[in-house]
């Protein structure tokens, strides 16, 4: 598996073998019972570090590890995220130290199964219509070009915007459609089901403000 590692303008690929991963379970475990115990985090001591926390945690020492260029402690470090967050993508690591920086992008959701070839002959406009989410078609339908939602509608297509919580290893997460993007966008993982509720009403609520605010 791969992580991209990027310090300011200079990324780095760590290509993660699968044996690694496979092997070294014992080790991330170990690596979590440390931070069972609390862990202070640049300023601030936290006392139980969230699975999100704990990878900022691991890759402040991958950047260590890059820095001292000690490439097995790297490639651990490196697997430990891989491990813990499915579908990261890359770490943007802060050089500054300071651990709650470390920024994580994830990988967009799959896209859907490509139309079979009997498929292939429907027209242009067809295509672009079915490709948008259903939401915006729905807004565009109900409402002329420049007319504002209505609350109703824009409450629903809140709620088409944000997707329910999902279950993703041990933790939580919900994805969020971006407009201007065209596509999903994953929550960082979330230690509980109701923390990850919250938050999901919360990304409801931010959605639902916008639109009405549009």
């Amino acid at each position: 598996m791969i992580l991209k590692a990027i310090i300011e303008d200079q990324e780095y690929t760590l290509n993660v073998p699968d044996a690694v991963l496979a092997g070294a379970g014992g080790f991330f475990d170990q690596l979590d019972r440390d931070m069972d115990q609390g862990w202070q985090m640049s300023r601030d001591w936290v006392d139980a570090p969230t699975q999100l926390q704990r990878c900022q945690i691991i890759a402040d020492k991958l950047l260590s590890a890059l820095e001292k260029e000690n490439h097995k402690v790297g490639m651990l470090m490196a697997g430990y995220i891989l491990d813990r967050l499915p579908a990261v993508e890359s770490v943007e690591l802060d050089i500054a130290g300071e651990i709650q920086n470390n920024h994580f992008n994830f990988r967009q959701p799959a896209a859907e199964a490509p139309a079979t070839s009997s498929a292939l002959g429907k027209n242009r406009a067809a295509e672009t219509q079915a490709s948008q989410h259903p939401s915006d078609r729905n807004a565009s339908d109900q409402n002329g070009p420049g007319q504002r939602l209505s609350r109703l509608q824009a409450m629903t297509q809140a709620g088409n915007d944000v997707t329910k919580v999902f279950k993703v290893g041990k933790a939580w997460r919900f994805s969020v459609y971006d407009a201007e993007r065209g596509g999903w966008q994953e929550s960082p993982l979330i230690a509980s089901e109701q923390e990850a509720e919250r938050l999901r009403q919360a990304a409801v609520k931010q959605r639902y403000e916008a639109l009405v605010a549009e």
